[in-house]
C-alpha cells in the first residue's frame, strides 16, 4: 500500500512545462517562494541529491527541469538514462515538488516561461566557471523576471567524471589517452581556440552541392530482370560541399564569406541560400550549360544501408571565359581574410589559375582535396604548390603517394616538404587521425565516435573547425583532438543535416576531459 501511495505521489510531480508554469504561478500567488534547478542530471548521484536539498532551503517550493535527450552533448552514449527516467528519478526525492522536461537546449527560455524567484546552480559554476557562457545568459534571464541567481556550496561531484572513469564506453586505451591528455591540456586551454575563432574573418572556397537522400524500402527482385526493386518512401535534401563547410565555420565566427559555383541550369540558388546561416556572405558564380551538382543517394530506410548514388554534374573542363571570370572574382579579395578554407571536391571549379591565385595571395590557406567517384585517380593534394594547413583522409594521402600499404609517416613528411606546408593532418576513420608538424613530430589521436550514423560530411566538418584552430597556431595534438570530437559529432547525424556549433562542441569537449 505504501509503495502504491509513493508511486502516486511521484507521478503527480511529473508535469509538462506549461503545467509547471501554472503550478508556479499558483504557488507564488499564495506568497510561496519558488526555487528552480536545471540540468542534465545523468546519471543522478549523491552530489545532485545534496544540491537539491541545499536548493530547497532557499525557498518554499523546489521545481526541477531536465535537459531533453536530444540536447545532451556529453559525449557518446549520453545520456545514460532517458529524459523520462531522469525526471522520474528526481521526482522520487522528497525535497523536489515538481519535475518537467525542458523544450530547449539551455534554461534561458525555461526561466522566462516559469518565472521562478530563485534559480540555483552548483558551486562549480561560481565565478564565471561555465566555459560555454550559459550561466551569464541564465542570470540575465532570471533577473529579467524579478528573480535572482544563487549557488549551492555542498561537495560537488561530476557525473561525467563518474561515467568517464567507471562507465566509459571507450576501449581502455582511449580512456587512458583521455586521462593523459586532460592532465597535459586543461579544458580552458582547449576551448580558447574555439573562442579565439570569433576574431577570425574567414573565406570558404569550393563547389556547392546538394546532398539528396532518397529513402526506400527493398521489396524484392524484378520478375523479369535480375534487378533489385525498391519502393520510394521519403526524401530529404541538405547543402553540401563548400556550403556545408561555411555553415560549420559560421557557428564559430560571424565574419564568414562563401565563394562558390552553381549551375546555370536548375541552379537551386534559392534553396541553397535558405539553408545557409544568416551570417554567411555568399557570392555565387554560375557555370553555363550545367546543373548545380546534386549527389543523390538511395538508402534502404530500415537498416540505413546506402544502395547506390547518382551524380548530376558537368565534369567537363570549364571554358576559358569561365575560368577567367572565376579567377577575377577572387583577385584582390583574398588578403582581406585571416583564413581561406578550400573545399576542393574536384569537379572543375578549382582551376589551375584559381589554385595559383589562392596559393599566392591567401594569408593562411587550409586545403582539402577530396577523392570521390567523380575524380578518383585524378585529384590529389599536389595540385596545390603550397598551403599552411593540409587536411586529407588516409586514402587521399595514399593516392597522392601511390602507396597502399607503407607507413604513413614518410608520406606525410614528403607532402609537408613538397607543399611547404608546416601542418598536416590525415584523418583515418575509426583509427582517429595522425597529425604532423616538423617542430612537434608525429602524433596520433584516437577516434571518439561510438555512434556512426553517416560518414558523409564528416571530413568537411573536421577541416572547417580545425582550420580555425590551425590559424591560431594550436598545438597539433590539440588540433587533432578537437577535430576528432568534431568528427564524432558529425558522424552521429545524417549527412549535413546539422552543422557543428560552438556551445555543444565545447560541452562535449568539457565532459570528455572530466
Amino acid at each position: 500500500m505504501t509503495s502504491s501511495v509513493n508511486d502516486s505521489s511521484m507521478r503527480r510531480k511529473l508535469v509538462s512545462l506549461d503545467t509547471l508554469a501554472q503550478e508556479i504561478a499558483s504557488c507564488q500567488s499564495q506568497g510561496l517562494r519558488v526555487v528552480h534547478c536545471h540540468g542534465v542530471f545523468d546519471p543522478m548521484h549523491i552530489g545532485h541529491i545534496r544540491h537539491f536539498a541545499a536548493a530547497r532551503k532557499l525557498g518554499d517550493v523546489l521545481v526541477v527541469t531536465v535537459t531533453p535527450d536530444r540536447f545532451v552533448n556529453k559525449g557518446p552514449h549520453r545520456p545514460v538514462f532517458s529524459e523520462d527516467l531522469r525526471a522520474e528519478a528526481i521526482a522520487s526525492l522528497e525535497t523536489v515538488d515538481f519535475v518537467a522536461v525542458n523544450r530547449w537546449p539551455m534554461a534561458i527560455e525555461t526561466i522566462q516561461t516559469l518565472r521562478p524567484n530563485v534559480f540555483v546552480k552548483g558551486s562549480e559554476f561560481r565565478g564565471g566557471k561555465d566555459l560555454t557562457g550559459a550561466i551569464a545568459l541564465e542570470e540575465q534571464a532570471v533577473q529579467s523576471v524579478g528573480g535572482r541567481l544563487e549557488f549551492t556550496d555542498d561537495v560537488t561531484f561530476s557525473a561525467s567524471h563518474l561515467v568517464n572513469r567507471h562507465l566509459s564506453v571507450f576501449p581502455q586505451e582511449v580512456s587512458d589517452y583521455l586521462a593523459d591528455f586532460s592532465a597535459r591540456y586543461p579544458t580552458g586551454e582547449i576551448l580558447k581556440f574555439l573562442d579565439g575563432a570569433r576574431r577570425l574573418k574567414v573565406l570558404v572556397v569550393g563547389e556547392t552541392m546538394i546532398d539528396d537522400y532518397q529513402y526506400v524500402e527493398a521489396i524484392g527482385k524484378s520478375s523479369k530482370e535480375p534487378t533489385l526493386v525498391v519502393k520510394a518512401l521519403t526524401s530529404d535534401r541538405f547543402v553540401g560541399g563548400a556550403a556545408a563547410a561555411a555553415n560549420h565555420v559560421a557557428g564559430f565566427t560571424d565574419r564568414v564569406a562563401l565563394q562558390s559555383v552553381l549551375g546555370e541550369i536548375h541552379s537551386e540558388e534559392d534553396f541553397i541560400r535558405s539553408r545557409l546561416k544568416p551570417n554567411i556572405d555568399a557570392q555565387f558564380l554560375f557555370r553555363e550549360r550545367s546543373p548545380t551538382i546534386v549527389k543523390r543517394r538511395f538508402i534502404e530506410q530500415y537498416f540505413y544501408s546506402k544502395l547506390f548514388e547518382v551524380y548530376e554534374l558537368n565534369d567537363e573542363l570549364p571554358t576559358v571565359a569561365e575560368s577567367a571570370a572565376w579567377t577575377a572574382a577572387l583577385t584582390g579579395r583574398l588578403s582581406q581574410f585571416d583564413v581561406v578554407i578550400v573545399v576542393d571536391s574536384g569537379h572543375g571549379f578549382l582551376t589551375r589559375e584559381l589554385i595559383e591565385l589562392l596559393c599566392r595571395e591567401s594569408r593562411f590557406l587550409a586545403v582539402n582535396t577530396q577523392t570521390n567517384a567523380g575524380n578518383l585517380g585524378y585529384h590529389v593534394i599536389s595540385n596545390y604548390p603550397r598551403a599552411d594547413y593540409v587536411c586529407i583522409a588516409e586514402n587521399e594521402m595514399r593516392l597522392e603517394s601511390r602507396d597502399r600499404r607503407s607507413d604513413l609517416r614518410p608520406m606525410i613528411e614528403n607532402v609537408s616538404q613538397r607543399l611547404h606546408c608546416p601542418r598536416v593532418v590525415v584523418t583515418r576513420g575509426k583509427k582517429g587521425c595522425s597529425t604532423y608538424r616538423a617542430t612537434e613530430g608525429h602524433i596520433d589521436v584516437p577516434a571518439f565516435a561510438s555512434n556512426v550514423v553517416d560518414r558523409i560530411g564528416a571530413g568537411d566538418a573536421f577541416l572547417s573547425i580545425t582550420s580555425l584552430c590551425a590559424a591560431q597556431d594550436a598545438p597539433m595534438e590539440v588540433l587533432g583532438f578537437i577535430g576528432n570530437v568534431v568528427g564524432a559529432q558529425a558522424v552521429a547525424t545524417v549527412g549535413n543535416k546539422n552543422s557543428i556549433e560552438r556551445i555543444p562542441l565545447a560541452r562535449h569537449i568539457e565532459h570528455l576531459l572530466k
